[in-house]
């Protein structure tokens, strides 16, 4: 593993799958990791299917929004410590995600994600194009709150020293050709 120089950053081979609230990352993943690719689950859904496991309902989660998005945080934080840096792995959200989420519900930024952000590192960023938006238990945005959370994502990313990928309203297996041509 080597660090780049003067950022402190470790450089990795991860890929970053991002994108506002039905935009089908998990969809794209999915197919990667079909296709033979390591590949991560997304943090937030997990984090929520934890509490609701443990019997908490999915409103009540979301209502105590900076302990949910610091849980998320801390399981992402997790997640990508864990990980080889040698390895090509493409992560379902990342932690600049959670910049995005901070801004978009006006939490004030702490010290995790503030030194998290720092850390960070990826081989590039594919964002893709949000899909009409479908509701479930875990995903409550409306459209304007999925626009803005687009919109805060694009933000978020493009504000680290990362290539960006934007990808198209695809079919998802073309969506992946789309990302394996641009790796």
């Amino acid at each position: 593993m080597r660090e780049n120089a003067g950022t402190g950053r470790r450089e990795t081979n991860w890929y970053v799958i991002t994108g506002g609230p039905s935009s089908g990352k998990t969809t794209t993943v999915d197919i990667l990791a079909k296709r033979g690719y390591k590949t991560t689950i997304e943090e937030a859904r997990h984090y929520i299917d934890t509490l609701r496991a443990n019997g908490e309902d999915a409103d009540e989660i979301r209502g105590h929004q900076e302990e949910f998005q610091r849980g998320v945080l801390e399981m992402q934080i997790k997640q990508e410590s864990d990980l080889d840096p040698n390895d090509v792995v493409f992560l379902d959200r990342a932690i600049p995600d959670a910049l995005a989420y901070y801004r978009f519900r006006y939490l004030p930024l702490d010290k995790t994600i503030t030194d998290a952000l720092l850390k960070v590192s990826y081989k590039k960023i594919f964002i893709l194009d949000p899909l009409p938006l479908v509701h479930d238990y875990a995903r409550t945005e409306n459209d304007i709150q999925q626009h803005r959370i687009q919109d805060l994502l694009n933000e978020a990313y493009h504000q680290l020293p990362f290539p960006v990928v934007h990808v198209p309203v695809l079919p998802p297996e073309d969506r992946v050709d789309l990302i394996l041509k641009n790796l």
